[in-house]
């Protein structure tokens, strides 16, 4: 018996195919024709909107155009409400762009100015000792509570992005960062420095850190989450690379203050109102699906089944791949944020490089990082086994911070700067990826929430360390050496790592007796 309804389609759309939109077999469409009135309806409006050319095919009983008898016509009833695309998701998907790049765009400004804030501490430790008399030690232990909120808030913010998604936490997060750097400017005593850019600015940097780029990533991508990991984690070197050598000279010549009201104004002007009206939490507030999306994998995708799409916190942790990873991302941020980060520009100065020239060769280690996060990412995508990946830049990173204390010159620091930005961020987008694919993409906002606190303690420890170990020995010569130690411990921890072990079957039905 026909099918009582038009099958009228549109023709086919090219576009629909560059950006990654499935096709809709025959085979389906034969299927389908033994299927209920309902279901089958649903579908063909559902094909309707995509503009698929496939279920033009003819189905049994149903005329190719046109309709069938009316003397056989159904009542009306109910179908499934289709979404449809935004106007500038329709717009930009007649350009053959996908909404999700706008996204990564937006993620990609977000981080980039936030790092603008972030990456000060590093420059304005020694306009605050000149200006308010406060020794280091004191100094970086504001740092150090600003790192350990940044990273304490990872599992918080992880959760509430699994939950409600990241726009709402992302807006909250960059105004926490307005009001923290803001209020920066007008304190008088070293407990404001600890409120202000400690807990305040500390905890608004947990809510566009990492945590944000793989909610984003595994939210609105299924190709090229590695490339797009590594792109995005490069937006913290692009900020190193503008606002590091900026804020030093405005230090200098200017004041500190210019520039902190310089990447307040960045934040309120065009970060906010970008996140507001243009970043969406998830394809379907757009009416499209993630990119890549029921194409067939191939590559190293094709290779592998996909893991679990979520894993329960007690569960994860009891795998020794979350220990493993956990440990390495400590050691990450000891070596990264929390000692060069912090002490690299001091440790040029107390060695007679001047400040703007020490802030120049880091704004080029940042720009270095920006190849090497790119690199790891689509290396990523590639490689079979991504722990040899993490084995590689650990080991990298310690050679080159035992090389370090016997640096005395600009010329060796810039070499220095260029060998050891390559793997900055590397090891960023490789421990993403192999959280998402053994513990599930959507647990990966709370896992790796919690391995990114242990990224942030390791950084925590490393600011104040090189803190102390500056007032007792004068320089930075044991802290840059147990560093170098311990990037050659993670790179050994991170070769335990089986990210295809623990992927995680359903529990087996019971046989009845």
């Amino acid at each position: 018996m026909a099918h009582p309804y038009r099958t009228c389609l549109p023709p086919p759309t090219p576009w629909r195919a560059r950006l990654g939109y499935p096709r809709l077999s025959a085979d389906w469409c034969e299927w389908m024709a033994g299927a209920s009135y309902n279901a089958h309806r649903a579908a063909v409006g559902a094909a309707w909107h995509l503009g698929e050319p496939a279920l033009q095919t003819p189905v049994a009983g149903v005329p190719a155009h046109g309709h069938a008898p009316r003397a056989q016509e159904a009542p009306p009833v109910a179908t499934l409400a289709v979404p449809t695309p935004t106007r500038l998701a329709a717009v930009l998907a007649r350009r053959g762009i996908h909404y999700g790049w706008l996204v990564v765009a937006v993620t990609f400004i977000t981080m980039l100015c936030a790092a603008a804030v972030r990456s000060m501490p590093g420059v304005l430790i020694r306009p605050f000792e000149a200006e308010f008399g406060w020794d280091r030690a004191s100094i970086s232990t504001a740092v150090a509570l600003n790192l350990l909120l940044f990273g304490l808030m990872g599992p918080i913010v992880g959760r509430w992005m699994d939950r409600y998604g990241p726009r709402r936490v992302a807006i909250g997060a960059v105004s926490m960062l307005m009001l923290g750097a803001l209020a920066t400017t007008s304190m008088t005593t070293v407990w404001q420095l600890d409120l202000y850019w400690g807990l305040i600015v500390g905890m608004g940097a947990g809510g566009v850190a990492m945590v944000l780029v793989g909610s984003v990533v595994n939210r609105w991508f299924d190709q090229r989450r590695g490339l797009i990991t590594g792109m995005l984690g490069a937006a913290n070197s692009t900020g190193q690379i503008i606002f590091v050598p900026l804020v030093a000279w405005l230090a200098v010549n200017v004041g500190w203050r210019v520039g902190v009201l310089t990447a307040v104004t960045l934040l309120a002007c065009v970060v906010l109102p970008l996140l507001i009206f243009v970043f969406r939490n998830q394809p379907s507030d757009v009416g499209l699906r993630r990119y890549g999306e029921g194409v067939a994998p191939t590559g190293r995708a094709a290779q592998f089944p996909a893991g679990p799409d979520s894993t329960p916190l007690r569960q994860v942790f009891r795998t020794p791949e979350f220990w493993w990873l956990a440990t390495g991302l400590f050691v990450c941020g000891y070596t990264t944020n929390g000692l060069i980060g912090t002490h690299f520009i001091s440790h040029a100065a107390d060695h007679g490089i001047g400040e703007v020239t020490a802030a120049e060769v880091y704004g080029l280690m940042g720009g270095v990082n920006i190849l090497g996060t790119i690199g790891a990412g689509m290396l990523a995508d590639r490689v079979r086994n991504r722990n040899k990946l993490l084995v590689g830049f650990y080991l990298f990173r310690g050679i080159s911070l035992l090389y370090l204390p016997f640096i005395q010159d600009v010329g060796m620091l810039t070499i220095f700067a260029v060998l050891y930005g390559l793997n900055w961020f590397g090891t960023a987008p490789v421990s993403q990826l192999i959280t998402a694919d053994v513990f599930g993409r959507r647990s990966v906002g709370t896992v790796y929430g919690f391995l990114f606190l242990g990224h942030q303690m390791g950084g925590s420890l490393a600011a104040v360390t090189g803190g102390i170990v500056h007032n007792w020995f004068g320089d930075y010569q044991m802290a840059f050496i147990s560093a170098g130690m311990a990037g050659l411990v993670a790179a050994g921890l991170s070769w335990q790592i089986r990210e295809h072990r623990n992927k995680l079957a359903p529990a087996p039905e019971p046989v009845p007796a």
